[in-house]
C-alpha cells in the first residue's frame, strides 16, 4: 500500500482539519500545494526577526533580509540545475515570468512570418502571450497535433516545428491531463532550425527532479504555490546570454544602474527583471520549500506522483458510468474525469460534503476541453501527502455522488 512520503499530520497542519466532517483529503494540489510547517515557519521567523527591505539599506536587518532573500535565490538555482543563481528572476508565479518572456524576449526575436508553435493542452498562461506576441508583431500560431490519448509525438512534433519556427512554448506536464512532454525532443528540433523553446513548468518542478541543461530549454518558468511555497512568489529561469539580451517588462527601483532626465540604463541581471520591492518572505519561503522538498527527495516525490496518477487513473477506469481522460502511463499525478449526466461543479459540491476536495472546470484550458468535446471536468491531482487512501476516498466520493443524484 503507498503511503504519504511525509508525516502529514506533523509536516502540514492544514491537512489535520475536518470538513463536514470528514478527515481532509486535500486532491487539488495542481491548483495550489498546502504549505509544510518549516516553510510557515521560515516565513513568520522572517517577520518576527529580520524584516526589512533587501538590496537598499546597510543596516542590520537589512543586511539580514538580504543574506536570506540571496541565499533562497541560490538555493532555487541550485533546485533546477541553473549554472549561476543571476539566471533565475523572481517573480510572481508562471503566468508572470511566461508574460516576462512574451514581452521581453519575444518582441526581439519574433517577425513578421515567423512561426510560433504550441500545443492544445496548454494552460491559458502559455498561450495567450503567444497569442498577443503573434498579433503584435504578423506571426503565425501552429499547433502540435495531439494522440487521441492526449500525448504528443515526436512524429507530431516534426511537422508542427518548421525552419520558420521561433519559439516552441509547452508545458513539461499538462495540468489536466498528466501527460509528460517530449522536452527535450522539442528542444531539439526548434534549436536545429534556429529557435528558443519556453517551458511551463508549473506542474513538473513541484513533481519532477529538474536540470534545465538536460531539458534543452531556453526558458522555464515556474511558481512557488505549487511546490510547498508561499503564494505570490514563482520563478523565471532563461538562459544567461538570452536574459543579457533580454528587454525589462517593469520599470522602476532597483532595476536601474543609471538615471537622469532623458534616459536610464539598466542594472546587471537579475536586478534588471526585479523592479520595485520583491516578494522577499515569499522568495524566503520558497527556498525553504527547496529544502523540505530536497529532503524528502525530488525522485522519491516524481515515483509516488506517477504512482498515485496511474491507480488512480486505472481505478476510476473501472467505474461504471465515469469518463477518464489522457494517457494511462506516464501520468502524471492528475487525472481529469467526468460522471456520466452530473456536471463537474455538482461533482465537487458532493465531494465538499464528503471532505474530498477537487477542482471543476475547464481548468484555464479551453482549447484542450474543445480537443476533449467537453465543456469542463472535475480533476483530482496528488502530491506527496497523498496515499493510496485517498484514492480509495476518491473512489468512495464518486460512488456517493452517482447515489445521491440516483435519489
Amino acid at each position: 500500500m503507498t503511503k504519504p512520503l511525509v508525516d502529514v499530520s506533523r509536516d502540514f497542519p492544514i491537512l489535520n482539519r475536518t470538513i463536514n466532517g470528514h478527515r481532509l483529503v486535500w486532491l487539488d494540489s495542481a491548483a495550489t500545494s498546502q504549505k509544510p510547517t518549516a516553510v510557515l515557519k521560515a516565513v513568520e521567523r522572517y517577520y518576527e526577526e529580520s524584516n526589512a527591505n533587501v538590496l537598499r539599506s546597510v543596516h542590520t536587518l537589512a543586511s539580514e533580509a538580504t543574506e536570506e532573500f540571496n541565499a533562497a535565490r541560490a538555493k532555487v538555482a541550485g533546485f533546477i540545475g541553473a549554472n549561476r543563481p543571476e539566471e533565475v528572476i523572481f517573480t510572481r508565479g508562471t503566468t508572470e515570468g511566461l508574460n516576462l518572456v512574451a514581452r521581453g524576449f519575444g518582441d526581439q526575436v519574433v517577425h513578421g512570418g515567423d512561426e510560433i508553435v504550441l500545443s492544445p493542452m496548454e494552460h491559458h498562461s502559455n498561450l495567450i502571450p503567444w497569442q498577443q506576441l503573434a498579433r503584435r508583431q504578423g506571426a503565425t500560431l501552429r499547433y502540435i497535433q495531439l494522440a487521441p490519448d492526449g500525448t504528443i509525438s515526436l512524429e507530431a512534433l516534426e511537422q508542427a516545428i518548421t525552419p520558420k519556427t521561433r519559439i516552441v512554448a509547452l508545458s513539461r506536464i499538462s495540468n489536466v491531463l498528466g501527460t509528460i512532454n517530449p522536452i527535450r525532443e522539442a528542444a531539439d528540433l526548434v534549436h536545429r532550425h534556429g529557435g528558443y523553446l519556453i517551458v511551463d513548468g508549473a506542474q513538473s518542478v513541484p513533481h519532477e527532479p529538474t536540470r534545465v541543461e538536460e531539458l534543452g530549454a531556453d526558458f522555464l518558468a515556474f511558481s512557488g504555490h505549487k511546490m510547498c511555497a508561499p503564494t505570490g512568489i514563482g520563478a523565471l529561469w532563461g538562459k544567461h546570454a538570452l536574459l543579457d539580451q533580454m528587454e525589462p517588462v517593469i520599470f522602476g527601483g532597483e532595476m536601474i544602474s543609471y538615471v537622469d532626465r532623458e534616459e536610464a540604463t539598466w542594472a546587471e541581471i537579475p536586478a534588471k527583471f526585479e523592479g520595485g520591492t520583491p516578494n522577499i518572505a515569499g522568495a524566503i519561503g520558497l527556498g525553504a520549500a527547496v529544502d523540505y522538498l530536497n529532503q524528502v527527495g525530488m525522485e522519491a516525490i516524481f515515483e509516488h506522483s506517477r504512482s498515485l496518477g496511474e491507480k488512480a487513473f486505472q481505478v476510476l477506469q473501472g467505474i461504471d458510468g465515469v469518463s477518464v481522460y489522457g494517457p494511462a502511463s506516464p501520468h502524471a499525478g492528475a487525472v481529469a474525469f467526468n460522471i456520466d449526466g452530473i456536471h463537474p461543479h455538482d461533482v465537487a459540491q458532493v465531494f465538499d460534503a464528503q471532505g474530498v476536495a477537487i477542482r471543476a472546470g475547464h481548468h484555464c484550458a479551453q482549447p484542450l476541453m474543445q480537443w476533449l468535446g467537453v465543456g469542463s471536468t472535475a480533476r483530482a491531482s496528488f502530491y506527496l501527502y497523498n496515499g493510496d487512501e485517498d484514492i480509495e476516498r476518491l473512489k468512495e466520493a464518486i460512488l456517493e455522488t452517482k447515489r445521491y443524484f440516483r435519489r
